[in-house]
């Protein structure tokens, strides 16, 4: 675990206090920002630290299947069950069960999870007397289970025995400073993985992967680094940037209030200059992948002015290059 925003270390200490304590867990943040990760520090750094851990995602087990899951069977139990299994609570005993994408469990297996937790006891299908389980649950989610149980699709009473300790991890958009840590370490283990030398980042890179959203998180700045760590035939890293939507290229435009008979005419009137303007100089560098000397020749304009109008408002070219 990299970082050393303040978002993070908060994060870090929450996870210190969760592995003293042996409440069960509930980990939320969005796809890609470490939520398995998290759940394996927790674990690791606490006193069941020597017992296993074992992951399962919740959206991987069929419904009709998930109490053998779980308990496991006994021979005979079913047709096609020759021997004994054990299931994944036997397997996670005195250590921990982490069960990810805990939303997509349907009514029938949170059903199932809520009996077990209420008093850690379970009874294997085919089996007899039920069996005493030394399991911590951890579970995570990239959707808001308090949400989800106003919307109906998630049980209220079984959030409850879930939410005893809970976690939220943030975006790496909320982890100022983070990316560019995380993407040195990426490269160094590209590095000692692909034996293909160190590398490093262009200026011009490390300033678009600080102000890029990252919708995928860290997985997604991971993967990114990889791709281009096995593709540059070089020492330096200059990732071709993305080219930005229409939306993206005019997000200042908002036509619904270019006419607005809210403002006087001289503020709708600079108002509709702005608009034309910022919209045309997009469109100039989009045509020309963000050559502002070429951007400048197309519309006529003396290349120094046209920079003057960037400036002004704030466009920058960087997000036109192909």
């Amino acid at each position: 675990m990299i970082g050393q925003s303040f978002a993070f270390l908060e994060t870090l200490q929450l996870v210190k206090k969760t592995a003293c304590c042996d409440a069960p867990v509930l980990i939320e943040g969005e796809t890609g920002t470490g939520k398995e990760l998290v759940a394996r520090a927790i674990h690791y750094d606490s006193d069941r630290q020597e017992y296993p851990f074992i992951p399962i995602n919740c959206g991987a087990i069929p419904d009709d299947l998930i109490e053998n899951e779980l308990f496991g069977h006994k021979r005979g139990a079913y047709t096609g069950a020759q021997s004994d299994n054990s299931g994944l609570i036997s397997q996670a005993q005195h250590g921990t069960l982490f069960l990810d994408e805990i939303d997509a469990l349907s009514p029938k297996a949170q059903v199932t999870l809520l009996r077990f937790l209420q008093d850690q006891l379970y009874r294997p299908l085919g089996g007899g007397e039920p069996y005493t389980a030394d399991v911590r649950i951890v579970v995570a989610s990239n959707a808001d289970l308090e949400k989800l149980v106003r919307q109906n699709l998630f049980r209220q009473d079984l959030l409850f025995r879930l939410k005893i300790i809970y976690l939220r991890l943030p975006p790496l958009r909320e982890r100022q400073g983070d990316v560019i840590l995380l993407a040195m370490h990426f490269l160094k283990a590209c590095a000692a993985q692909y034996g293909r030398g160190e590398k490093t980042l262009h200026s011009a890179t490390v300033k678009w992967l600080n102000q890029y959203k990252w919708p995928g998180n860290i997985r997604e700045l991971e993967n990114l680094i990889s791709r281009e760590y096995l593709f540059e035939d070089g020492n330096v890293i200059h990732i071709a940037l993305p080219t930005p939507s229409v939306t993206e290229r005019r997000r200042c435009v908002d036509r619904r209030h270019i006419y607005s008979t809210s403002l006087d005419f001289n503020e709708a009137k600079s108002h509709a200059i702005e608009t034309f303007e910022k919209g045309y100089l997009a469109e100039a560098l989009t045509k020309t992948n963000g050559n502002v000397t070429k951007a400048a020749k197309l519309v006529g304009k003396e290349r120094r002015a046209f920079g003057k109008l960037l400036k002004k408002y704030g466009v920058d070219k960087h997000l036109y290059c192909e």
